[in-house]
């Protein structure tokens, strides 16, 4: 068992495939992650460390309401007990013991019941499980380039729109078509991209994440994870989705001046639909180069 160093610190796409494989990468799941008018919170959580966070941030808002709910009915009693009007001759005293040990050991008891639910949580986020499927993720300005080490596969996953894909950062109507055609719909303009991470559903999957030149990030919310991408070091996150899919994300580290347009795309899918598609992707990518996507294309043509 791998395990992330803060551990030891606190206790001591679619992916452009031919064939069968592009109809999966285009057509299985819904779209999952992307903004809705007039709605607010979380993501619908699809991994177990997703509902994990949920829960213990569900926690927090409850503790938090209950000491902001009481500390405002105990300054509105004193207001209205002990004004100058209704308490004409104030009490002289400096201390009161019980009061004083029980501000004292009241909040020590709410950061130990924090600490009991939260800790085990972190816990299982960074120790990281002997995974199914491993892959190596990392961050350029300003794309995604992912590797499947144990299956020869290798491809770079640009926004749809970015000028690598023949856009120019706008949503423009040749834009607008690339997405209809790329399974998606014009709204999802900058969450969008031309090639997708592809996994299995209820497989564990380990990320090795880094960055090429300045600090990333990889986040996806719906799973529960997210992992700086640092130049010279690598860094590991794991996941299991319960469900089939697309997760949209974005880089959730502000590296330059088109952070703005390096979105995150994973595709969950059945057993057999994984294996059909890795069919597809060996043939496709099983000699490609983390070398830009335009790079690529200038070489194929």
């Amino acid at each position: 068992m791998r395990t992330y160093p803060l551990r030891a610190a606190l206790s001591a796409a679619f992916l452009t495939t031919i064939g069968a494989a592009q109809a999966i990468a285009q057509d299985t799941g819904d779209l999952v992650g992307e903004p809705i008018n007039g709605k607010m919170g979380f993501q619908p959580a699809a991994t177990e460390l997703a509902r994990d966070l949920h829960g213990l941030d569900h926690m927090l808002t409850i503790i938090t309401a209950v000491i902001v709910a009481f500390v405002t009915l105990l300054i509105l009693w004193v207001v209205v007990r002990y004004n100058a009007r209704a308490n004409k001759t104030p009490a002289k005293f400096t201390h009161n013991t019980p009061i004083e040990v029980a501000w004292t050991l009241l909040p020590i008891l709410i950061l130990v019941v924090i600490g009991a639910y939260s800790l085990p949580v972190l816990f299982k986020q960074q120790e990281i499980p002997d995974g199914d499927i491993y892959i190596k993720v990392t961050g350029y300005q300003w794309y995604w380039g992912y590797e499947y080490p144990d299956e020869g596969i290798a491809f770079d996953s640009y926004m749809i729109g970015q000028p690598a894909t023949g856009g120019e950062y706008r949503r423009t109507p040749e834009v607008e078509q690339m997405l209809v055609d790329a399974g998606y719909t014009p709204d999802q303009f900058l969450l969008a991209t031309d090639t997708q991470v592809v996994v299995p559903v209820g497989k564990t999957i380990v990320m090795g994440v880094t960055g090429a030149d300045v600090i990333h990030s990889w986040t996806i919310p719906a799973f529960g994870v997210k992992q700086d991408a640092v130049p010279g070091r690598v860094a590991e996150l794991w996941f299991k989705a319960e469900r089939t899919g697309t997760f949209f994300g974005q880089c959730s580290e502000l590296c330059g001046k088109d952070h703005a347009y390096m979105p995150i795309t994973v595709r969950v899918v059945t057993e057999e639909e994984y294996e059909t598609w890795l069919e597809g992707a060996r043939e496709e990518y099983a000699s490609a180069e983390t070398a830009p996507r335009t790079v690529r294309l200038a070489s194929a043509d």
